[in-house]
């Protein structure tokens, strides 16, 4: 009974708390550990410390694959040396200067377990940032860098603690933890893309909403657990798993599976990183009591807690100028090749289709080539990361919950333990209000460009045009029937031709108008709905090819994405009630 009133109060809690946040323009997660903080120091109130393994194998693996099924593959790969750099080599450089710091401020720390100490507060939580900078109209890519990073620095991080801790009770090298990482890594990409693939294929076969959404729940953890028994990252393995299912969904699920699915999936996710958060601010006063059991000092610890936080900001802001410096050079670069790629277009467009020098499969895939090229190209023109997009990145290093269960991970025989965990507290924390809190300002200040409106409105209006294209072919065939093979009744062929896209988007008022004017026969209904469907379908598959050619933004590939599912949803609705 206690447990049970502890969640509801939980609930309430975390929902009021978020709605008052939104009121105040403040990012939940940040209030919500102020509110941890307050109550822990509260006399009576209850202190609860979740075991780090719940945190690491129960939460982390869901709240990593909600992001990476939402994150468009094509910008993860556009971003792959942003994303990179930060989630791996500042995630190392950090773990790097970290451990020497504490090495010199604790003297009888070992090195072993100062650089276990680094890396647990090497990974940034981009939940904070991210929440800011959408609600502020950062750029699109600016965005995707930093949930990228996200996804991927936790598993650098967790390799890293985990060659530290080894090297605590034994001996490593350099080349051993250089292979162990490449081991890690390569195998939980392999882990991910087999159960991504799987995942997809098999959820295909049913057509039960709820049972499709419950299994989609235990997918993080299929990923997760065997790559953890191969020693290898679990972590990394549920990112690519979630990239492979968002990236697969539209071509295997039904559009009331995913809706229903994303629906549940953000609840969760909201919950889940809402309580950690929660109580994250809840352990201090625990914390502080442990350190002062042990007999050790808790200024000590908070001190050092907070010279650990401006080596962290200080090494994130050095990385990021010659980091964007690299994108400014790639984007020249990009500059530059946009002649030669025009001449090579131009060729191609003079060249026949047969041409002998190629053969046909050859030349489409020449095309296909050129033009994804041409759009990475595009990509990089379009939507340019400047020095004021450096400036908020450096200063969106926020670190969370996860470093707190990283640190109780720490062996129980290490010296001085509690300190170290409440050191790794302390980072966290400074880091997460002062950054996070201070974020909203930085982004004004420096008047971070969005993202060019007008652009993304014609690219949306462009893209409508080719979906338009799609249902003409199919509503154009001469040989096009119902499926008893008679002719399509022009009535029908008519209505359907007036309600897709090659018009104007229907209302849901307007469609649920036209198809009871049908519904005085039977055969005319079960034609409309009928043509609808392979309507919408060819739009998809149209979509799903612009998508793999790349021309057009993820932004409007989304919104004519979840414009096609609303619609196929209630066409699904009603051919299914008139069964």
């Amino acid at each position: 009974m206690e447990l049970t009133l502890i969640a509801v109060v939980g609930v309430i809690s975390i929902v009021a708390v978020a709605a008052f946040s939104d009121r105040l323009g403040l990012a939940a997660p940040l209030s919500l550990v102020v509110v941890g903080i307050a109550l822990s120091f509260i006399p009576g109130m209850p202190h609860p410390m979740a075991e780090p393994e719940w945190i690491l194998a129960g939460v982390l693996p869901p709240l990593l694959y909600s992001t990476a099924v939402n994150m468009p593959a094509h910008d993860f790969r556009r971003n792959f040396k942003a994303i990179s750099g930060l989630a791996v080599v500042l995630v190392a450089v950090t773990t790097l200067g970290a451990g020497w710091l504490f090495h010199w401020l604790l003297p009888d720390l070992g090195w072993p377990t100062a650089f276990a100490l680094g890396a647990v507060i090497s990974p940034t939580d981009a939940v904070a940032a991210t929440s800011v900078g959408k609600k502020l109209g950062l750029p699109s890519r600016l965005v995707t860098v930093l949930e990228g990073e996200g996804l991927v620095n936790d598993a650098s991080a967790l390799v890293l603690l985990r060659s530290a801790i080894a090297a605590i009770a034994g001996s490593v090298s350099v080349w051993g933890i250089a292979g162990d990482f490449l081991y890690a890594v390569v195998i939980a990409i392999a882990v991910g893309l087999v159960v991504g693939y799987v995942n997809v294929r098999i959820r295909a076969l049913l057509d039960d909403t709820v049972l499709n959404t419950a299994i989609s729940f235990v997918i993080p953890f299929i990923a997760f657990v065997p790559a953890e028994e191969f020693e290898a990252s679990g972590v990394l393995a549920v990112v690519v798993a979630g990239l492979v299912t968002g990236h697969q969904s539209p071509r295997y699920l039904r559009a009331q599976d995913r809706i229903a699915e994303a629906t549940n999936w953000r609840t969760l996710a909201f919950l889940l990183e809402s309580a950690i958060f929660l109580l994250m601010g809840l352990g201090l006063k625990r914390l502080i009591d442990e350190v002062h059991d042990d007999g050790l000092g808790a200024w000590r610890a908070l001190t050092i807690g907070l010279v650990a936080s401006a080596l962290v900001i200080v090494v994130r802001m050095v990385f990021c100028w010659p980091l964007v410096e690299a994108l400014r050079n790639d984007r020249k670069k990009a500059a530059q090749s946009v002649p030669k790629l025009e001449q090579i277009q131009a060729r191609i467009d003079a060249a026949p289709a047969d041409d002998e020098r190629f053969g046909t499969k050859r030349f489409e895939h020449m095309k296909t080539r050129v033009t994804r090229v041409s759009a990475d190209v595009q990509f990089q023109l379009n939507e340019a990361l400047g020095w004021r997009g450096g400036v908020v990145l450096a200063w969106s290093g926020m670190r969370g919950a996860i470093t707190l269960a990283a640190a109780q991970s720490l062996p129980e025989d290490v010296p001085d333990r509690p300190q170290l965990i409440l050191i790794a507290y302390v980072v966290a924390v400074t880091t997460l209000l002062l950054q996070g809190l201070s974020l909203p300002w930085v982004i004004r200040t420096v008047k971070v460009p969005g993202d060019d409106e007008d652009r993304l409105r014609q690219e949306y209006v462009d893209l409508l045009g080719e979906l338009s294209a799609a249902a003409s072919d199919v509503l154009d065939d001469p040989d096009l029937t119902s499926p008893d093979g008679h002719p399509v009744d022009p009535e029908v062929l008519n209505r359907v031709r007036d309600t897709s896209l090659m018009r104007a988007r229907p209302t849901p008022a307007e469609d649920e108008e036209a198809t009871p004017d049908l519904a005085a026969k039977a055969d005319q209904r079960e034609q409309y709905l009928t043509l609808r469907l392979a309507v919408l379908d060819a739009e998809r598959r149209r979509l799903l090819a612009l998508r793999s050619l790349g021309t057009y933004s993820s932004r409007a590939l989304g919104n004519a994405q979840k414009m096609l599912d609303v619609e196929e949803a209630r066409m699904q609705q009603l051919s299914d009630a008139g069964r």
